[in-house]
């Protein structure tokens, strides 16, 4: 049975999280139908665009995407602090990007005069909306229902588009996100619909490549700070040329087929996040079947299944095989 989002969602424990969204049987999401030769390529740009969209309303960035065939991946980065130092109307201006929003929260953001009353519940509505904007079901429904809805409208049909659930994985540690992110971004070399990370058309890693040779780092993707820890500065703590180096390195790995094959220079990154060559490759390679619930090192995870009220800690024995610091 299916765990409540209550017991795969924590913010006082973690903000990262890995996203995964499948569609129903022979529903195509991308791709070609090799049945009918129709082609369904061009929505991968739909859903790439509506989640940097979303991305730029929610509390909520993007660490890594991968649009495939019939399922997309997110790693996720909740800014639950965030939303505390918007004001009321740049709740409502967001909220308003999406959402029609209230009689009330509309005569508020258009400046129309409100009584004292009025305001109160406005102020009350926009909490909601705060909460509402750093949640990931919120998220992922407000890219979900569009999505569906377009695909329904050009195939002609009704009904159900995509599976009822989204698969939620929390990410305890750095370790935990940085190989989720590289399993995300590898998932078309490894899958043998692109030769390499910098040809694999719309994931977070072509981005991250292609600003890269710019000496850039896309404004879409939250970025890597190079291990800075500076109070303003929201990113993920690690080197972004170690990251490419990490992803380029495995999946040429994937791509010839030698297990165990990572070179010095790579296995010195991998050494400093405490995980093995050979335990890198298995993550990178098998992290869903590997990790059904939260992912990180054992401690975390038995951190974790007491913080979110679970009887017993899925995936201990991976966690200590792979994840475990030395």
């Amino acid at each position: 049975m299916p765990k409540p989002r209550s017991q795969q969602i924590s913010l006082t424990d973690t903000p990262n999280y890995h996203i995964c969204s499948r569609t129903v049987r022979k529903a195509f999401l991308c791709g070609v139908d090799k049945e009918t030769g129709v082609s369904y390529e061009h929505r991968r740009s739909w859903i790439e665009k509506r989640i940097f969209q979303l991305a730029q309303v929610f509390a909520i960035d993007i660490c890594a995407h991968a649009v495939m065939n019939n399922h997309l991946h997110l790693v996720l980065h909740v800014e639950s602090e965030q939303v505390e130092n918007w004001t009321t109307l740049e709740v409502l201006t967001r909220w308003h990007k999406l959402f029609k929003g209230t009689h009330l929260t509309v005569k508020f953001q258009q400046e129309q005069p409100l009584t004292q009353f009025e305001l109160e519940m406005v102020e009350d509505t926009v909490q909601v909306y705060k909460q509402r904007l750093i949640d990931i079901s919120w998220f992922m429904r407000s890219l979900n229902e569009p999505i569906a809805r377009q695909a329904n409208k050009e195939d002609k049909c009704t009904g159900h588009f995509w599976e009822g659930r989204f698969k939620s994985q929390a990410l305890l540690d750095d370790a935990a996100l940085l190989s989720c992110m590289a399993y995300v971004d590898l998932n078309p070399v490894r899958a043998g619909i692109a030769p390499t990370p910098e040809q694999s058309s719309f994931t977070s890693i072509q981005l991250r490549i292609k600003a890269a040779i710019k000496g850039e780092q896309p404004k879409a993707l939250l970025p890597f700070t190079d291990n800075e820890h500076q109070e303003k500065t929201a990113g993920i703590s690690f080197s972004l040329k170690d990251y490419l180096t990490l992803v380029d390195e495995t999946g040429r790995v994937m791509r010839e087929d030698k297990r165990g094959a990572i070179n010095a220079k790579t296995a010195e990154i991998l050494s400093r996040l405490h995980i093995s060559d050979e335990s890198w490759l298995k993550l990178t390679t098998n992290f869903e079947g590997m990790f059904t619930g939260a992912v990180g090192t054992a401690e975390h995870l038995c951190e974790f299944t007491e913080q979110v009220g679970l009887k017993r800690a899925h995936g201990i024995a991976n966690a200590q095989a792979c994840l475990n610091s030395a």
